[in-house]
C-alpha cells in the first residue's frame, strides 16, 4: 500500500518534482545504457578477448587517447618533444572537428536567407503566389538524389557538401517560417498599419520579432538533418571531417574510434542546441 502514493505522484499531471529529483532522474537512462553496454562487452570479451565490435573500457580509452593526442594516418607524425597542446591541435579529432564545423556553420549562415524568404512568402501575397508552390515541390525532392548534380556544378570540394545541406534543409525551413508567420493574427497587422507602419515595418518589426523564437526552435530541430546531409557528403567524397573518419575506421573495424566519434558528434550538436536555447532565452525572455 505504501507504494500507491509514489505511483500516484508519478502519474500526477500537476506534480512538481524537486530540482534534485529532476536532476537525478535525468541521468537514469544514461546509466542504464552504460550498464547494458558494459555487460554486453563483458560477455563478448569472455568469448573472444580480442573482440573489437563492442570495445571494452580499456579499448575505448585507448581509442580516445589516440583520437585526441595522435595525428591522422595521412598526416605527418609529431616530434617526440611536442607539448600536449600541440598534440591536441594536430590530432585526428581536432582536424576532423574543425573541418566539419566549418562546413556546418557555413551552411547555417546560408540558411538565414531561407528564413527571410519564408517570412516574405507569408507577408507579401505576390511573393507567396510566386514561390509557395515551387518551394513545396522543391521540399519533396530527395536532396541526396541531387548529389551528382552538385558535384558537377560545385566540384567535389567544400561547396558541394555545403550546398547539399542548404538544399536539404532550406525548403523545410522556409515552409516552417511561412507557417509560423501565417499564424500571426491578422488583427495585429491591421493594428500596425493604423499606427502608420510601413510594409517592411510590419514584416520585420511586428511579425519577424514575434515569430523569431519559434524560428530559432525550428533551426534547433533541423540541426540533426543538417548533420545528416553533412555526413552523407563527407562519407561519399572527402579527405577530412568527422564522417570521413568514421567511414575510414569502419573499413578497419575500428569501433574504439567510431564510438567516441559518434559520442563527440552528439556532444557538439548538443552544445549548438544549448547555445541556441540560451540565445533564445536572452533575446526573448517573454517567450
Amino acid at each position: 500500500m505504501s507504494t500507491m502514493p509514489v505511483i500516484g505522484q508519478l502519474t500526477d499531471i500537476q506534480a512538481r518534482p524537486r530540482r534534485i529529483w529532476t536532476q537525478s532522474i535525468s541521468w537514469v537512462l544514461f546509466l542504464v545504457g552504460i550498464f547494458i553496454y558494459t555487460q554486453f562487452s563483458v560477455v563478448r570479451h569472455k568469448e573472444n578477448p580480442e573482440d573489437r565490435v563492442v570495445p571494452s573500457g580499456v579499448q575505448l580509452w585507448n581509442g580516445i587517447k589516440a583520437s585526441v593526442l595522435e595525428p591522422a594516418e595521412e598526416d605527418d607524425a609529431l616530434d617526440a618533444g611536442a607539448t600536449t597542446v600541440q598534440r591536441v591541435t594536430h590530432s585526428m579529432v581536432w582536424k576532423d572537428s574543425v573541418s566539419s564545423s566549418r562546413r556546418f556553420f557555413m551552411a547555417i549562415v546560408l540558411l538565414i536567407p531561407a528564413i527571410l524568404i519564408g517570412l516574405h512568402m507569408a507577408v507579401f501575397p505576390y511573393v507567396e503566389a510566386l514561390l509557395l508552390r515551387f518551394v513545396l515541390f522543391l521540399d519533396k525532392i530527395v536532396a541526396l538524389s541531387l548529389l551528382p548534380i552538385l558535384f558537377i556544378a560545385f566540384g567535389i570540394d567544400e561547396w558541394s557538401k555545403i550546398m547539399l545541406m542548404v538544399i536539404g534543409v532550406g525548403p523545410t525551413l522556409m515552409l516552417d517560417t511561412y507557417n509560423i508567420a501565417k499564424s500571426v493574427p491578422r488583427e495585429q497587422v491591421v493594428k500596425a498599419f493604423t499606427l502608420k507602419s510601413s510594409n517592411l515595418d510590419v514584416a520585420y518589426r511586428v511579425i519577424l520579432k514575434q515569430i523569431l523564437p519559434q524560428v530559432i526552435n525550428s533551426v534547433r530541430l533541423n540541426l540533426k538533418p543538417l548533420a545528416l546531409f553533412l555526413f552523407a557528403g563527407e562519407m561519399i567524397v572527402s579527405s577530412d571531417g568527422l564522417a570521413y573518419r568514421i567511414g575510414i575506421m569502419r573499413r578497419h573495424m575500428g569501433m574504439d574510434i567510431i564510438i567516441p566519434y559518434i559520442l563527440w558528434v552528439a556532444v557538439l550538436l548538443f552544445g549548438v542546441d544549448a547555445l541556441l536555447r540560451f540565445v533564445n532565452r536572452r533575446l526573448h525572455p517573454w517567450f
